[in-house]
């Protein structure tokens, strides 16, 4: 049985990811608590977005990341700086996409049925706040249309919320 997800094409994924800036924006619309954003947002891309197996937040605790609002399997509850596609992106600061997670120096398997994973740094005043993460169990599922797609969402989720 093959994993192959068909590749949506840029402008697509654009329109998608619009379309769900848009409802974010509205589950945002006069909330801001922090745990309630979350929550919400985790649900609605896990909803939204076809081919995910997974898809949450770790929080920035000050020393490391924590496990917060989620969908999908039980997760690793805390990933230290530097470790794991995770700990990698928020020590970066960067967005990192992962084709093949099996193929990440150092990736932490939480669930075995992932193969591909993306990875959004949560900055704000404070600088770290968390990251975004996303799993799939398609190899090579996400792509620089995620990445865009997704740090929109992440601004917006920030500037809509109490941290």
């Amino acid at each position: 049985m093959s994993h192959a997800l068909p590749q949506t094409p840029v402008d697509d994924k654009a329109a998608s990811y619009a379309a769900v800036l848009s409802a974010l924006e509205g589950l945002l619309a006069g909330e801001r608590n922090l745990i309630a954003n979350l929550a919400n947002t985790a649900a609605l891309l896990y909803g939204a977005l076809p081919g995910l197996n997974w898809a949450g937040f770790y929080l920035y605790d000050g020393s490391g990341l924590v496990v917060g609002p989620f969908q999908g399997k039980p997760a690793c509850v805390r990933i230290a700086l530097g470790q794991g596609v995770c700990g990698t992106a928020a020590a970066r600061r960067e967005t990192l996409i992962v084709e093949d997670v099996h193929a990440f120096p150092g990736h932490i398997a939480c669930d075995a049925d992932s193969n591909a994973e993306i990875v959004v740094p949560l900055t704000g005043a404070r600088d770290l706040l968390g990251v975004l993460d996303l799993d799939s169990p398609h190899p090579g599922r996400f792509d620089r249309a995620d990445a865009l797609g997704l740090e929109a969402l992440a601004r917006r989720l920030i500037a809509g919320s109490d941290w």
